[in-house]
């Protein structure tokens, strides 16, 4: 299959964009994938004030991105001259309610400082002067609630020497994912990834790999898992390096990588003020801090933490019917969906207002068919995928036998992911139970 991403630009049968949807197989043997993601935008925090503004409010410890060359964690073990000779790793952080609601994720990134860079005479290093410098931070969000995410963080800025601006339009998110980059432990392992980042130096060929652009933006690890591959923001006037033209895939290919692994992204997939960050595994996704001290929501996220007990938490999903086939809600999905889309190539010139209906819909209930008791809530659904919030209890005991309610004729299976940790589970829980 040497076509991944159909173009858009003529119409093409449905069988051929049906092509854009690919199982884990596919995607694995394809090689790493790259999307950009639609969904997300990109915000920039910039003053005297920036670290302390963030680490008052966020999740997780961001105090890194403030600290002088020489102390950061490394993530780059190859020296190039298209890079700063230490880039500050990502963070994933969330914004919480007072109460300990999730409200929004964060994908924080801090591009260096000038004296950091190269030079035009191939020379870089820690700078000689005050280290009282303005610090800048990117944080790449869900675009669907940009506006009040916004609003929200220039409320709680008070007098903070804080500029917070939506810089949507200039930068762009990407995620590289799929094939083997999960198995890459480190970026020296892909030094392709880790030999085009920052810089406004000498090397014309990372020059030439960025699209000449200027400012030299890199790929991360995904500060969450690495099975989820690299994750990076780059400015919107040229595609990312390392992204070949059919390698590029829509971004539901990405979001069916999420459920396979059972990651939550994004304010709608988890719930905007009622989301318990714990029950959806922001700790285990390194998005909390358990030893920064005081942000909003700290109080109920530690007292759950150090009470241990969570009882309820994300998995992924599979919807099976009666003989155990997941296929047949897959490529029902996909069909209907693309067929949409194909209707809407021929039809550009106006809008299309349909509801795409799918077998199992985000919301519906998971239940025990046999007691009739209520095992959880489906979350996100796309095909025979999906994610849900269930109770381990139901979930994982041998003799469950799982549905969802009013549609009997559809099983749910929930399986525990790899990343999972140990301790998260007993011993002696299986780690697939199928309906």
């Amino acid at each position: 299959m040497r076509r991944i991403k159909p173009s858009l630009r003529s119409p093409k049968s449905i069988p051929s964009i049906c092509r854009a949807l690919h199982n884990q197989n596919d995607r694995s043997n394809a090689g790493p994938l790259a999307s950009q993601l639609k969904s997300r935008s990109v915000v920039r925090f910039s003053g005297p004030d920036t670290i302390k503004y963030l680490q008052g409010l966020l999740t997780n410890d961001v105090r890194k991105f403030g600290e002088p060359a020489g102390k950061r964690e490394k993530t780059s073990t190859l020296t190039t001259p298209n890079l700063p000779y230490e880039s500050a790793s990502p963070v994933y952080a969330a914004l919480l309610t007072p109460q300990g609601k999730f409200l929004y994720d964060l994908f924080l990134y801090a591009p260096p400082p000038p004296e950091e860079k190269l030079d035009r005479t191939g020379w870089s290093g820690p700078s000689s002067g005050s280290h009282d410098r303005s610090v800048e931070v990117f944080a790449d969000v869900d675009g669907s609630v940009l506006d009040e995410l916004l609003h929200t963080f220039k409320k709680y800025r008070l007098r903070s020497k804080v500029e917070i601006e939506n810089v949507a339009e200039d930068f762009s998110c990407w995620q590289r994912f799929g094939g083997k980059l999960s198995e890459n432990s480190s970026s020296a392992e892909e030094p392709e990834a880790a030999a085009v980042g920052w810089g406004t130096g000498v090397d014309r060929a990372g020059m030439s790999a960025s699209h000449g652009n200027d400012v030299g933006w890199q790929w991360f690890k995904d500060p969450r898992l690495d099975c989820l591959g690299f994750r990076g923001i780059f400015k919107s006037s040229g595609i990312p390096p390392l992204v070949e033209a059919d390698k590029e895939t829509d971004e539901m290919n990405y979001l069916l990588c999420r459920l396979e692994q059972g990651v939550a992204e994004g304010s709608t997939e988890i719930p905007k003020g009622e989301a318990m960050p714990l029950e959806y595994n922001l700790a285990g996704l390194n998005a909390i801090s358990f030893d920064k001290g005081c942000y909003v929501g700290q109080e109920l996220i530690a007292r759950t933490h150090h009470r241990g007990v969570i009882r309820k938490r994300l998995l992924p999903l599979r919807f099976l019917d009666n003989r155990g086939n997941g296929n047949f809600l897959s490529i029902w999905f996909q069909y209907t969906i693309l067929f949409y889309i194909y209707v809407l190539q021929l039809a550009s010139n106006f809008f299309l207002f349909a509801e795409l209906e799918q077998k199992v819909a985000p919301g519906s209930e998971v239940i025990d068919a046999e007691s009739g008791k209520k095992a959880g809530k489906v979350t996100t659904a796309l095909g025979c995928r999906g994610l849900g919030v269930l109770r381990l209890e139901e979930v994982l005991k041998e003799s469950g036998a799982l549905t969802i309610q009013g549609q009997e004729d559809v099983r749910v299976e929930a399986i525990r992911p790899n990343w999972w940790p140990a301790e998260w589970l007993q011993e002696n829980q299986q780690r697939s139970v199928a309906a």
